[in-house]
């Protein structure tokens, strides 16, 4: 594997590891740009039909051909010099999947890096073959993406050198919200600062910025009182964390929000919209005095728009902080109108009682 290289700055020799360099080529690079060229760019990963596939999607070649003990795997990783696991939860006809291996992960950096410091495990989240998790539990893939609560693929779970969880990711995001993700547990990053604070200083095109926000007729003005801990609502809640300047938020408002399905379900919930970044005085569900973005940054949300959906008692439902076209939210409005929530553990297993064919194929 590459090593580091030798890099004279100030008079001083430094070892520079060669991701690294590259990284802060990036950035370089970036900071140079517009911000319409990133915009033009994301545009290409956001949009895209997320009806099911008709033909089923198989892990990639480079996958690693696992027995699906992770405890080995891990071994195996580590004894070959990687710095953990990254485990792959997808569907086989999931376009959301389609589109992180076929846009994320088949880009030859992102591809070569990964290699280079992770094994890659693949979890069929309806399959049936046993896995043995790193804690030397034994379980069906379709019993383990319900106890991960998998409600969205892809998913893609990080562990470390001590098979410690240090990221998760779901749903599908960019190319490059996905390097910073392997940068960030690869590097060991999550040691000092949360991944939220990690983009916000190293992923240039998503240096956050003020702006007004989309207007939507729907959204319920302040104050922000949302307490339900102590009156129940009279629907389920949703609220939309979204900021300025934000391309993915104006996809959603643009796409999505004014589809008349998807318009009519939002209307049988209460909505709200939110700044990620401002000091906007809320109570939130729980009854807690705070302000949008300390509620954010206890959230531990890093995407925007990221959707939270409470029920009438204040209990979070279901979030969705990742890319999400039409398909997927109004199943999610459906999962929530409809009560499914209460009685299936998960969104995907709610979604195979309503399409077992879909699962079946």
């Amino acid at each position: 594997m590459p090593g580091p290289i030798s890099i004279r700055m100030g008079g001083r020799l430094m070892l520079i590891h060669r991701s690294t360099l590259a990284l802060i080529f990036y950035i370089s690079l970036c900071a140079l740009l517009p911000a319409s060229a990133f915009a033009v760019a994301e545009k290409d990963f956001l949009v895209f039909d997320d009806q099911p596939l008709q033909e089923p999607l198989a892990f990639p070649e480079w996958f690693k051909l696992s027995f699906l003990d992770l405890r080995e795997d891990l071994s195996e990783a580590l004894d070959s010099g990687k710095d953990g696991l990254l485990v792959y939860y997808g569907q086989k006809y999931c376009a959301y999947c389609m589109q992180f291996l076929e846009k994320d992960l088949a880009r030859g950096d992102i591809q070569a890096y990964t290699l280079e410091r992770f094994d890659v495990i693949g979890i069929d989240i309806h399959g049936d073959r046993m896995v043995v998790d790193l804690a030397g539990n034994e379980l069906t893939e379709r019993e383990l993406a319900v106890r991960e609560k998998t409600n969205f693929t892809p998913a893609v779970v990080f562990y470390n050198r001590e098979g410690n969880e240090v990221l998760r990711l779901r749903g599908y995001y960019p190319p490059y919200r996905f390097r910073a993700a392997l940068e960030y547990a690869a590097d060991g990053h999550y040691r000092n600062e949360p991944f939220r604070e990690y983009l916000g200083r190293a992923d240039v095109p998503l240096v956050f910025e003020p702006g007004d926000l989309n207007e939507q007729p729907f959204f319920m003005r302040g104050p922000m009182m949302l307490d339900r801990s102590r009156i129940r609502g009279e629907r389920p809640l949703v609220v939309f964390f979204e900021q300025g300047n934000c391309h993915a938020c104006d996809v959603l408002h643009s796409g999505p929000l004014l589809d008349p399905e998807i318009h009519q379900r939002i209307a049988q919930l209460e909505t709200v919209q939110l700044s990620y970044w401002d000091d906007t005085p809320v109570i939130t569900p729980a009854g807690e005095r705070t302000t949008s973005r300390k509620w954010a940054e206890s959230l531990g949300l890093f995407y925007t728009p990221t959707l939270v959906v409470y029920d009438e008692r204040g209990v979070e439902i279901i979030r969705v902080d990742s890319v999400v076209q039409f398909y997927r939210l109004r199943n999610i409005l459906d999962y929530v109108l409809t009560g499914g929530y209460r009685e299936y553990p998960t969104f995907q297993s709610w979604r195979a009682s309503r399409s077992p064919k879909l699962f079946l194929k």
